[in-house]
């Protein structure tokens, strides 16, 4: 079979980079090794599809080369994405920070790339696993495993290694690698943490406790949201997010309560309250059982009346400064998305394709760009897509 453009990979990235080939006329096929398209969106956001941020900016990526992401990311931008969504009248909402989710399922997003590509004449064929891939005078030779493909252009988009029950590989980083292109270090990103040890021990058994907004920090890089203790270590949005910075070793500190003045609050709780211990008064502001813990093991719980002005003053600067010994994280297996990938220096940041050889393309997750938590990673998707999508 001859095409103008095989594209490798049905996710996010490579379906719209397809229907964008298709709409300027190219022939386009997508392949795709599991047995059907779309399988990260249709997860993503709880089933209901966080497809965007209004928040975008190149600040919330990280790369070794955090200009890379600008141009795609200023030519395709989260407002472009919204009007495909409202030409096919997918109700959505702001939830917060910017996150756009949509109000029924995320089924609709995949049906409205399908709908898309059906009507730029994209052709897709799933199950359809990639054996070797060789460079021609006119293009490329690739063997699937639905037969041979001649193609001028050649489209990475076979994603990271974030959840590979869903059929996440390496297979995009070997075929950089085969044709001459540096992959940067991989690791998870936007992940749970987890603690061992005593560390574990000490609040094991605070599984499903919950706090509503923290802030954690490494570094100077700190994230304000949600907190969740686990039965291996700790999760929720804050520690998802600060997880794409920390690694091994790294010092990690939770403001427990950042919006408090805990010190001042503290003092005028031993005025109002004196004969209240001081857990059952942390106990008001934070969950019961996590107070109850911080007292077992940093403060000896005692009548408020008791604790000298200093005392209380320490106590609030401890809590907006909580020590938390990680040990490592949940892994690809619970991954949101991988840390590193091809290096941007091969690739042009204008049009994704490869500065080693013409005609190969490589866009979203398998390339060194990873963004925050809350859409960044779909609209570096659509956007890498859309620049690559253009000029194949």
């Amino acid at each position: 079979m001859k095409v103008d453009v095989l594209v490798i990979g049905g996710g996010a990235a490579g379906l719209m980079c397809a229907i964008v080939a298709g709409q300027r006329g190219r022939s386009v096929l997508v392949v795709d090794h599991a047995n059907k398209v779309g399988k990260k969106i249709l997860m993503s956001g709880g089933g209901r599809c966080n497809f965007t941020n209004l928040g975008v900016t190149p600040n919330a990526y990280l790369s070794a080369n955090p200009h890379f992401p600008k141009s795609a990311l200023a030519r395709y931008t989260p407002w472009d994405f919204i009007a495909m969504v409202e030409k096919h009248r997918i109700a959505y909402h702001e939830k917060e920070l910017g996150q756009l989710f949509c109000d029924d399922s995320s089924k609709l997003i995949v049906r409205m790339l399908l709908d898309e590509c059906a009507q730029a004449g994209v052709r897709i064929e799933t199950s359809c696993g990639v054996q070797r891939v060789r460079k021609t005078d006119e293009g490329f030779n690739v063997v699937t495993a639905h037969g041979e493909v001649h193609a001028q252009s050649l489209v990475v988009a076979s994603g990271g290694l974030s959840i590979p029950s869903m059929g996440a590989s390496g297979f995009g980083y070997e075929l950089a690698r085969q044709f001459g292109h540096a992959v940067l270090p991989t690791r998870a990103g936007l992940v749970p943490l987890t603690l061992s040890g005593k560390h574990q021990e000490r609040y094991q058994d605070l599984a499903g406790v919950a706090l509503p907004a923290v802030d954690a920090s490494v570094g100077k890089r700190s994230f304000r949201a949600g907190l969740l203790f686990t039965h291996r270590g700790i999760s929720g949005p804050s520690i998802l997010q600060i997880s794409s910075y920390w690694q091994p070793g790294d010092d990690l500190r939770i403001n427990l309560l950042p919006e408090l003045d805990l010190g001042q609050w503290l003092q005028e709780q031993r005025v109002a309250r004196p004969a209240a211990e001081l857990k059952n008064v942390l106990g008001d502001v934070l969950p019961r059982r996590l107070a109850q813990r911080l007292c077992e093991l940093w403060f000896e719980s005692r009548p408020m009346r008791q604790y000298r002005e200093a005392e209380l003053h320490k106590i609030g600067e401890q809590l907006h400064d909580w020590p938390i010994v990680a040990s490592g994280t949940e892994g690809y297996r619970t991954a949101e998305v991988t840390l590193g990938g091809v290096d941007t220096d091969g690739l042009s940041s204008t049009t994704m394709q490869s500065k080693l050889v013409p005609g190969l393309y490589f866009i979203g997750e398998v390339v060194d760009v990873t963004g925050w938590l809350g859409g960044y990673n779909f609209q570096w998707a659509w956007a890498s897509a859309h620049a690559a999508g253009e000029v194949v």
